[in-house]
């Protein structure tokens, strides 16, 4: 029996995050279960709970920045409200490939703004770019660091981050992005869709806020990904890690972008494999980087998805849509 196109395409959707996990089973039978097993017991519940800590000015100060943009881009809506959605958009991006998730703040946005959906992708778009863009800075950082024993790493980071510059700068100018769009819809767009499409793409650009608009939030969000390491940090000293503080803040981002891939679910499996390769420069041995890698995306991810994920259940009480989206999302997991 023959699969049709979007048959297939249906099929490799739910087997690529398989792939991540095949690393991930991989790595944990070389490395010894039991060994992990035991390397999770050693962590200290005090450094852990400090790094627990570490979350509330994270997702406060991420939520400020985004409350920032949101101005710029005149949507309006209170700093309580903005906090649920994001933390419901990290719940549905950390049990995503690629984090591709956080899209689910679109119709949240939409029920509390009623602003059109394609300006709400991307406010969305803008505030997700520009945090990971410092993460991208920091991992060139971490390039020179790892450079003697793999001198291609600066080349290939700066190539990376050129590129995504360029896109950025591509698409800032509304003639530009307008007329990539249009094009995209004329060659690509079933006929019937072509005017839905040309609807949400011709909303991308109202109240679009300029560079000079950015800058602010940048250097604030800046602080989200030193303090997200930072708790990362906390539960490697918990085992011991003889790895520099400044070191560990760069290093780390090169293992966050490779989790971004979207192979995996929340970067599962590639994030770990990563964090092996790049501790081994210093000694650590394999099944605390493993456990370093896991405890801190339970830490980081999960319990902050988690409390998105709370927050879906609650609104869900006083809304049936709500439900309707959860289910979706975890009939395609």
């Amino acid at each position: 029996m023959s699969l049709t196109k979007e048959e297939a395409i249906k099929y490799f959707k739910k087997l690529t995050p398989l792939i991540g996990l095949i690393i991930l089973f991989y790595i944990i039978t070389i490395t010894g279960i039991n060994k992990i097993i035991n390397t999770f017991l050693q962590l200290s519940p005090l450094f852990v709970g400090i790094a627990i800590l570490l979350t509330i000015p994270r997702i406060l100060i991420r939520n400020y920045v985004w409350q920032l943009i949101l101005k710029k881009q005149k949507i309006h809506i209170s700093f309580i409200d903005s906090l649920k959605i994001f933390l419901i958009g990290y719940f549905y991006a950390s049990v995503t490939p690629g984090y591709l998730g956080q899209l689910m703040r679109i119709p949240y946005l939409k029920e509390k703004t009623n602003e059109p959906t394609g300006k709400l992708f991307v406010n969305t778009f803008v505030e997700t770019a520009l945090h990971t863009l410092s993460m991208y800075i920091m991992m060139i950082l971490g390039a020179f660091i790892i450079s003697n024993e793999y001198p291609e790493a600066i080349r290939y980071g700066l190539i990376f981050l050129i590129a995504i510059l360029l896109i950025y700068g591509f698409f800032i100018k509304k003639e530009r992005g307008e007329k990539f769009f249009n094009i995209i819809i004329k060659l690509f767009i079933p006929k019937k869709l072509k005017h839905y499409c040309k609807k949400f793409v011709n909303t991308f650009y109202h109240d679009f806020p300029s560079v000079k608009d950015l800058i602010l939030p940048f250097i604030i969000g800046s602080v989200t990904w030193i303090i997200m390491y930072t708790q990362i940090y906390i539960i490697a000293l918990s085992l011991n890690i003889k790895i520099p503080y400044l070191t560990f803040l760069l290093l780390y981002p090169i293992a966050n972008i490779i989790a971004f891939i979207p192979i995996t679910s929340a970067g599962l499996g590639t994030r770990e494999a990563t964090v092996m390769i790049l501790f081994s420069f210093f000694g650590v041995p394999a099944e605390k980087s493993i456990v370093i890698s896991l405890a801190g995306h339970i830490i980081t991810d999960v319990l902050t998805g988690f409390y998105g994920f709370v927050i879906s259940i609650i609104e869900a009480r006083n809304n049936k849509k709500e439900i309707k989206k959860l289910n979706t999302l975890l009939e395609n997991m």
